[in-house]
């Protein structure tokens, strides 16, 4: 077997498309394939979350538009970022420089501020479904440039605002050490001590962490109501099994989640996750077109979509219609054309604001009891809703022109 640098393998990959694309260039431009990327995480701690299910649901998208945009075929490309920015930066450049027009996904804070940063210097489209932060659009916007995502603000306050408000008023953190658990926490502790509560103490953890006794004996001494799991992916799962060997919920204490995808109760099962809440903002079984689009990618991907998956569809179908609206690839128009376009989001009212940002009403769920399920998939319960105007920051003045 050859050895070798993993991400020099994964660069000579996206070389490889490179080579194809540069070939299909020297056609005429005007039959040229409009050409979609997906960066995700293709065999690492995100690939339930995203990964193939990603990949189908841009499928779905594409051929629900139908073959072709502006007489252009419609080609879908996918690479794995292996959670580098590195990795991540240098595919979508090959890509960009090669004629993609968009790229979407892009798990991981870093990957995707990589990702945004070419697709600015490029000026070419990215759809940022996946990573999390604010700052996307908070402070890094830009015109080419949109967050499909539930993002740590509103994550922070779906959670933490319903559950403090509810009387749970002291809380303790086990949170990922890295930009996206500390934004996270930060946001969220905010909202908690707005809303009369206090945040005891926080531990923390490397990503990859496998052993997390040392984190939830702190959070169990500390005596906090409510322990916030600060954690995404494989992390929140194992974290997740082990506070429930720990007796966490049973010694009557409250998970809350913050990034909570359906692959992860699936993991745990029911009886393990019973009773955690947070907001998301796609469930496959909210709504009639929710179920519909879920069915049919089920049939692809024997598997239920999650929030990231369902949302790379909303915006690849969104993005192809942008083209069509705009009558040109050019990001800069079709950007405008996204912004000034309604977002079909599963039956729920959508729209990208100048920032970029999408902005919905963010349901709040409950996992179910096992006793509540009605069979497989069927985990989350309704709890309420967060409004937008509170869910998501205000638009930066700077961000509006």
């Amino acid at each position: 077997m050859t050895k070798g640098n993993p991400g020099r393998r994964a660069v000579l990959a996206g070389g490889a498309v490179l080579a194809t694309l540069t070939r299909a260039r020297r056609g005429q431009a005007a039959t040229a394939p409009v050409r979609i990327g997906i960066l995700t995480d293709e065999n690492g701690p995100y690939r339930d979350s995203g990964g193939s299910g990603s990949i189908a649901a841009v499928r779905l998208a594409v051929q629900d538009f139908g073959a072709t945009v502006l007489g252009r075929p419609i080609e879908i490309l996918h690479a794995d970022t292996q959670n580098k920015p590195d990795v991540a930066g240098a595919v979508a450049r090959q890509w960009y420089d090669a004629g993609a027009d968009a790229v979407l996904d892009l798990p991981v804070t870093s990957v995707a501020a990589s990702v945004q940063q070419v697709a600015r210097e490029k000026q070419r489209t990215v759809m940022i479904t996946a990573a999390a932060v604010s700052e996307f659009t908070a402070r890094n916007c830009a015109p080419v440039s949109s967050h499909w995502a539930d993002d740590t603000h509103a994550m922070a306050h779906a959670a933490s605002q319903a559950l403090t408000q509810a009387g749970a008023r002291s809380w303790f953190f086990i949170t990922v050490d890295f930009s996206f658990g500390r934004n996270l926490q930060a946001e969220a502790t905010k909202v908690i001590e707005a809303n009369g509560g206090k945040v005891v103490g926080a531990a923390y953890f490397p990503i990859g962490n496998t052993d997390f006794s040392a984190q939830l004996v702190q959070a169990q001494s500390s005596g906090a109501k409510v322990i916030g799991l600060a954690a995404v992916g494989g992390d929140q799962v194992n974290l997740i099994k082990q506070a429930a060997e720990f007796g966490v919920q049973a010694a009557g204490r409250q998970l809350a989640g913050f990034l909570v995808y359906l692959t992860d109760i699936n993991a745990v099962g029911l009886k393990v996750a019973q009773g955690m809440s947070f907001g998301a903002s796609f469930y496959w079984d909210q709504n009639r077109e929710a179920r519909a689009f879920a069915h049919r990618f089920a049939a692809m991907q024997t598997a239920m979509p999650t929030k990231n998956q369902a949302t790379n569809y909303a915006a690849a179908l969104h993005f192809l219609k942008a083209v069509a609206q705009a009558g040109t690839t050019d990001a800069l128009a079709v950007n405008r054309a996204m912004r000034a376009m309604p977002v079909a989001f599963f039956g729920r009212a959508a729209t990208l604001r100048a920032d970029g940002r999408l902005l919905y009403d963010l349901p709040l769920w409950r996992v179910k009891q096992p006793a509540e399920s009605r069979g497989p998939w069927d985990f989350y319960a309704a709890l309420g809703t967060l409004p937008a105007a509170d869910a998501f920051l205000p638009m930066n003045p700077a961000c509006a022109a």
